[in-house]
């Protein structure tokens, strides 16, 4: 009788486990398994959200106060010469007349990036950038973020498995937080979090209802943040959309026979930049090599709806325009590629979207912790009942 009766249980038991307790119990174990790591990689991403602003704030000031005339690029990137900087590689001009310009050096040509030297366009004052006291946490951070301060080949593979469980995390914390009856008395619930319920409750709603406001922006930062932890994964991403992510090659053009007299200078090339994108904004001009033997000019529209969105142009050492690409005539799945990070980072749109980005951040720094909380308070009651 006793055996009949523990059937009846277990077949009452099994029969309401339903699909939504299924996913109830993926999440949490889920969750569990990956909670430490994806804590330390939210924490981290949530302090890179901010990375520029904060070596802003604690590099060592350079002020310019505007004069009557600004001394030709040519004539700046003699000063750096004759100062013995180096190999004058690029310059980012400002479209603000208070900052300075910044140019790429490189003590010897063959080196990939060399060091950045500010240099006043109105005095040619030369400034090194050095390394503040936040460049050493900043970097911290990031190898934290990447790679969990591991070997890269240990650690962006872990990034990576964890990135994929938060991905399914995040999927299956929106399916559980609608309620069973969609109500609007029920949704509403789940919208709010109770501050004057008790502290269970508190921390439940700071899950539950701070992880689905958060949970778009995470699902974003999880399919983008892929591209970097697995090649193959940014390369089906890339067929995918039909664009190469991360396309760093450079373009070719049947440039040759110039004679040195038709050389333009670094300032003709800024000119004919400025005609041919006529607009204000920042301009970054990529020197000649022996390898690229052509002007590389890069330009972002102040006005733009976006800050990290730029227009390119390809002069030749005569001046000769080789290729115009404008942004916004580009095909919508390259620039999707061509996004990838500024989406991932949450620099799209600027200081908003960093917002926006921080708060994700944070409130997925704190799940992993209000999830734990949950877990072990239906433990205890559940050993509360037992005794019962």
């Amino acid at each position: 009788m006793k055996s009949d009766n523990n059937k009846e249980y277990y077949h009452m038991s099994k029969k309401k486990y339903s699909i939504k307790k299924f996913i109830n119990d993926v999440h949490l174990w889920l969750g569990l398994a990956s909670g430490i790591i994806l804590f330390l990689v939210c924490l981290s991403g949530t302090v890179l959200a901010f990375e520029h602003e904060i070596k802003d704030a604690f590099s060592a000031k350079f002020q310019i106060q505007k004069k009557n005339q600004k001394l030709d690029v040519d004539d700046l990137v003699s000063v750096l010469t004759e100062n013995n900087q180096g190999v004058v590689s690029s310059v980012k001009i400002p479209a603000d007349d208070l900052k300075p310009y910044s140019f790429r050096v490189k003590k010897d040509p063959k080196q990939r990036r060399g060091f950045t030297v500010l240099v006043n366009p109105y005095t040619a004052e030369i400034k090194k950038v050095e390394k503040s006291s936040a460049d050493a946490f900043l970097t911290t951070m990031f190898r934290l973020h990447r790679w969990l301060l591991l070997d890269t080949k240990i650690g962006r593979p872990i990034v990576g498995v964890a990135t994929i469980i938060f991905f399914f995390l995040a999927i299956s914390g929106i399916v559980l937080w609608f309620p069973k009856k969609l109500k609007w008395k029920n949704v509403k619930q789940g919208l709010k979090i109770k501050t004057k319920a008790k502290w269970k409750r508190v921390n439940y709603d700071l899950h539950n209802t701070l992880g689905f406001y958060a949970s778009i922006f995470l699902i974003i930062m999880c399919i983008t943040g892929l591209c970097w932890s697995f090649t193959s994964y940014r390369t089906g991403l890339g067929n995918l959309i039909g664009a190469k992510i991360f396309n760093r090659s450079a373009p070719k053009f049947n440039a040759k026979n110039l004679k040195e007299s038709k050389i333009i200078t670094y300032t003709q090339a800024l000119s004919i930049a400025n005609k041919t994108l006529n607009y204000e904004g920042d301009v970054s001009i990529g020197f000649p090599t022996k390898k690229n033997n052509y002007f590389s000019i890069s330009k972002t529209n102040k006005n733009n709806w976006s800050p990290v969105t730029s227009d390119r142009l390809y002069l030749s050492l005569s001046g000769d325009i080789l290729e115009v690409q404008y942004f916004k005539d580009k095909p919508l799945n390259v620039q999707f590629a061509s996004l990838i990070k500024p989406i991932h980072t949450g620099e799209i749109f600027g200081t908003f979207s960093k917002i926006i980005y921080f708060l994700a951040c944070l409130i997925a720094t704190s799940l992993p912790v209000t999830g734990t909380i949950i877990w072990l308070n239906k433990l205890k009651k559940k050993k509360k009942k037992k005794r019962v």
